[in-house]
């Protein structure tokens, strides 16, 4: 297809993370064997597997590998072996110092429920029927990277803890941009997420959201303050397609639509800044089941998919691979966390490779 080699660095990191970045290179690599597509496959260590070798979460190896790469696959990190150490080294910090480097403001994370999947929603199934939301959340401003920050004692040695909310014009500019093109690509309707009935740091967000959005006289931006979102979200998620929010209030909004799907293990994710680009599925480490071939390597997969379709600009390849994981879907294969009675129990290899058998025999 194109004479470029894409150079991928891959992080396992820990727990269930070596186990789904696995599967998800079997599929990458049954897509490009048969397309023709040359890549080149870069491994490198972070979080708590990094922190034992080299004593830092993200040592500057991985930093210059992720740099000299088209796009960074990363499984997951953390784990309570590492939950005693100081914040400044811990394993997540890892994660937001690729968010930083990299420059990944915009983190993209669908919400799709398959057909197959609705009885392990919890919630009733013409409520979750049909649903596919696109949840932008800004991934570099806002509490998490805010100074001053940290735990100070006074004369009395009483502590006190400080984070920092805070948004400059230009961080929410250049997220809303992002929100109303894809708003614009899919049905054509925005919804911007803030509180500013309370918090200043976001009554500039809606100020500016707003301001952008003049320049999209076809797109209708409707505003939302967090706590009704939440709430919708339950009670009547198909009014969402496009949502835009703040770094802390898409941390907690998105992790509670992806309990729409009935797994956490169902959702990809997509970080992108202006050339740089890192995939993960949202699920995390699961240190409780690593190591049993329990975990769900479907999102994982699915990260694979974006990672084609916005790095690499093949989305024909990235459909490719959506489709063969709802065809697994369809047969039966469903892992722990998404079993129910009458489909085929199918461990993190077992569904790997029902992923696999299905794009072999299909015709590219």
């Amino acid at each position: 297809m194109t004479d470029k080699e894409y150079k991928i660095a891959v992080f396992a990191g820990d727990g269930v993370g070596p186990e789904i970045i696995n599967e998800a290179i079997k599929v990458l690599k049954v897509v490009t064997d048969k397309k023709n597509i040359s890549i080149s496959l870069q491994d490198g260590l972070i979080g708590g597997s990094a922190y034992d070798v080299f004593g830092t979460p993200f040592p500057e190896q991985s930093l210059n590998l992720a740099l000299e790469s088209d796009a960074v696959l990363l499984g997951a990190v953390g784990g309570p072996k590492w939950e005693g150490l100081d914040y400044s080294v811990r394993p997540e910090r890892a994660l937001l110092g690729l968010r930083e480097k990299l420059g990944l403001y915009a983190n993209l994370r669908p919400v799709v429920v398959f057909d197959e999947l609705i009885d392990a929603s919890p919630l009733k199934k013409n409520l979750v029927q049909g649903i596919n939301i696109m949840i932008l959340r800004e991934l570099t401003g806002d509490v998490y990277f805010g100074t001053p920050r940290g735990v100070t004692r006074d004369k009395d040695g009483l502590r006190t803890g400080v984070n920092t909310m805070i948004y400059k014009e230009e961080e929410i500019r250049r997220i809303a941009l992002r929100a109303f093109e894809l708003a614009r690509a899919r049905k054509k309707n925005l919804l911007s997420v803030d509180k500013a009935n309370v918090l200043e740091s976001t009554e500039l967000w809606r100020s500016v959201v707003t301001e952008t959005g003049r320049d999209y006289p076809d797109v209708e931006l409707k505003h939302m303050y967090v706590d009704n979102c939440a709430m919708q979200l339950i009670r009547n998620p198909s009014q969402f397609d496009v949502i835009v929010t703040t770094n802390l209030f898409g941390d907690i909004l998105s992790d509670e639509a992806a309990m729409l799907t009935g797994s956490i293990g169902m959702l990809p994710s997509a970080s992108l800044g202006e050339t740089k680009a890192l995939y993960e599925p949202i699920h995390g480490s699961a240190p409780d089941i690593a190591g049993k071939n329990i975990a769900n390597p479907l999102a994982t997969i699915l990260s694979v998919a974006m990672m084609l379709r916005y790095s690499l600009s093949l989305p024909q390849e990235a459909s490719l691979i959506e489709k063969a994981v709802a065809d697994v879907l369809k047969e039966g294969w469903r892992t722990q966390d998404i079993f129910s009675a009458g489909s085929r129990l199918a461990g993190t290899e077992e569904m790997g490779n029902a992923v696999v058998r299905q794009l072999v025999s299909c015709d590219f």
